[in-house]
This record gives structure tokens, sequence and C-alpha cells, in this order.
């Protein structure tokens, strides 16, 4: 009997040992910031503290109802009566619900006029119902009033218009670049300086304050792909950003301090290839080839509870699941744009097991990880709901209630 009791008290220890090492993290401080390395899982373990629960998809690619019928949706956002905005991308609009998925209005159409877009890339609402509408298309904000008339449009000449978040102070918070891998003025230049990820702008669209490093991969592709990233802003106006091929997560203070760096185990490797993308023109058409690199994170929000979610790549693509966007762009010698968009590969795979959710505390520290069985491309929270994008297959979002276990 006590030979039994030896060998089960052994067990135990060295499955105690295994837990410790599994679930441990590394902190260190470099350059005076904090830096937090996470292994593979999280404190939770395997029995995570939260779940998710389906709860409906907004949008159908089958759909009959032209209003539910979606192409390449990018943004989604909620005003304080709880109503729903999609921005339709790849129809130029925005669709706005009910919480309950009923259809309301359509706000805008193609063209360059008031309430007017051209591939819009972001969408927000602040506090009194304003729609704040990234433009990159037109190189422009547009403001429009809860009845979706124009109140106002602010031009950008000098930087390319990126996504845009109104914080909880009424700040505009801009990430640096569009969504898609198109040039504006002199961003062709092989020796332009890095700007910064995060830029605050007022209604004039003048920058007040910019903050966030990017990587320079010394190539201008490389750096225009490897420095992707998404972002959030929480209620006390801190602003949180996952890059999408860098295993990166970064916390900044609403002055632009950055309180600390993240990264955790991947089962794959981001770093970046050795041979380069490339560029052809021929007069004024651009053709560009981007640069082979591993994606670990497709999203980033945060929870009421201060929680960090990001949507994340537990493996790469298969060529069986691939889908690929073609994008034209043409400008002529007067400065006008032309693009066109495609998507071609099979779009009929709409799950998979390459997507999951990652859950962070509020200093950096992985909690745990929720397995996805669909594509998804972008997360956003609101109070307890989760909803995830699928852009290019279903083309429509999911909402999850977040139900704490």
């Amino acid at each position: 009997m006590k030979k039994l009791i030896r060998l089960e008290g052994t067990i135990l220890t060295i499955l105690f040992f295994t837990f410790i090492v599994s679930y441990a993290q590394k902190v260190e401080t470099i350059d005076g910031v904090r830096v937090i390395h996470n292994g593979k899982t999280g404190k939770w373990g395997k029995h995570p503290r939260v779940s998710l629960e389906f709860v409906k998809t907004i949008g159908d690619i089958e759909s009959e109802d032209e209003n539910f019928l979606f192409y390449m949706p990018s943004d989604i956002a909620f005003d304080s009566q709880g109503n729903v905005y999609i921005l339709d991308s790849g129809n130029h609009r925005i669709q706005k619900f009910k919480a309950d998925g009923r259809y309301i209005a359509t706000i805008g159409s193609k063209g360059q006029g008031p309430a007017e877009f051209y591939f819009p890339l972001s969408i927000d609402v602040d506090s009194k119902g304003y729609l704040y509408i990234s433009d990159p298309g037109n190189q422009r904000i547009q403001i429009l009033k809860p009845d979706g008339t124009e109140y106002k449009t602010i031009k950008v000449v000098k930087d390319t218009v990126g996504v845009i978040q109104i914080s909880e102070s009424g700040q505009m918070i801009m990430g640096s670049g569009g969504g898609f891998m198109i040039f504006g003025p002199g961003d062709m230049d092989e020796n332009k300086s890095l700007p910064k990820l995060i830029k605050v702008l007022n209604l004039e669209g003048v920058v007040q304050k910019d903050f966030g490093e990017q990587l320079d991969y010394k190539d201008l592709l490389m750096n225009r792909m490897g420095n992707r990233f998404h972002f959030t802003v929480d209620r006390n106006d801190k602003v949180y950003v996952a890059f999408d091929y860098q295993n990166s997560l970064e916390k900044y203070s609403s002055d632009g301090n950055i309180l600390w760096k993240s990264d955790r185990k991947l089962n794959y490797s981001t770093t970046p290839p050795k041979a380069k993308s490339g560029i052809r023109r021929s007069g004024g058409r651009i053709e560009i080839r981007e640069p082979q690199m591993n994606r670990c994170s497709s999203g980033i929000a945060v929870d009421d509870k201060g929680r960090i979610w990001v949507l994340t790549l537990k493996r790469q693509i298969k060529e069986d699941e691939s889908v690929q966007m073609s994008i034209r762009a043409t400008r002529g010698v007067s400065g006008e744009r032309a693009m066109s968009i495609s998507v071609a590969g099979n779009t009929d795979v709409k799950e998979t097991d390459m997507f999951q959710l990652e859950v962070y505390a509020p200093d950096g520290i992985l909690l745990g990880k929720l397995q996805l069985n669909h594509f998804a491309n972008d997360i956003q929270i609101v109070k307890d709901r989760l909803y995830l994008l699928d852009k290019l297959r279903s083309m429509q979002y999911y909402e999850y209630k977040i139900v704490e276990n």
C-alpha cells in the first residue's frame, strides 16, 4: 500500500510540474517597457471561464432580399438605441438593422458626392448617433447625421485614410494605412519615413497627436504588409493593437504612451521571407505582388470587463481553403482613381478549424482560448455580444453571446 501511495504521489508531482511549465508566462522589461511572453495555453488551462453562445447571423449570400445580400462587408457599428450598421463595402453602402436583425434602411451609394462612397473601409457611431465613415477610395472621412445626410466631409490630402474609431471622449482615432494595399500621395517613395501606427484627429482632419512604432523591414511592400494591424479603443480611451503578421500585441495609454507588449507561442513562424515582393508600373497602372507572410491575427476587441479578445490563427490556411481577392487600381494623369475588386477561390468552404479566439487579462497575460468552426476576418464586442465577420465566403456577421462560466 505504501509503495502504491508513493507511486501515485510521484505521478501527481509530475503532472503538477507539467501544468506549471505549460501555463507559465515570462515577464521582463525591455527599454523601459513591460513585455509579457505567454505560452501556448493560458491561466484557465483546459477549462475556459467564458464560452460563446450562437445567436444569429446578419446577412445571407443566398438571400433573394438584396438588403441582406452583402458583398465584402468590412465593418459593423452600433448606436445607443442598439441599431446595427453594417458597412457593405463592395456595394458602396451602409445597411441599417434593428438589434433583432430586421432591416431598417440603406444609407449611401457608389459615388464621390455627399453620402456616397467608393469601397469604404470602416464605420463608427458617436454618442449623438452621427456616423463616421472612412472612405479611402475618395481620400476622405465622411460624417453623416443620424438620418444619413451629410454633416461634414474631411478631405485627406497628404495621407492614406485608415480605419477610424470614435473614443468615449469623442476623439477620432485612425490607424495608419488602408485596408487594401493601395497607395496614397507620396506612398511610393522608398525613402519615406514610416508613419506612426495611430493618429488622433480633430474634426478638421488635423492630427493632434500620433504614436506607436512600425517595424522597418527595409522593403516598401514588406513595410506596408508586415505592419498591418487591427486596433480597438476601450471606454477609458486606451488603445490596443494586434499586428496581423507580427507576433505582438500592444496597449497604449490615452496619451499615447506604451503600457505593455505581449506575445505568445505559435504553431508557425512569423519570420519574414527573404524574397522581396514586387511592383510593376505601366503608365498609370500599378501591379503589386504581395510578399508571402504567415498571418497570426485578424482582429482585436475589448469587453466590459477589460479583457482583450484577439482573433488569431491556430494554423495557416490550406490550399483547398484559399480564397484570393484581386484588386486592380489605376490612376489617370489628372489623379483620378479607378478600382475593381473580385473574389476567387473555394468560397463554398465555410467551415474550418484554423481560427480561434485568445482571451487576455488587462495586463497582457493570456487567460485562455476558444476554438471557432468558421472563417473570420474581424471581431467586435458590444456589451455581452461578440460579432465575427466572414468577409469573403459567407459575407456575413456571426453574432454570439459571451457567457461567463
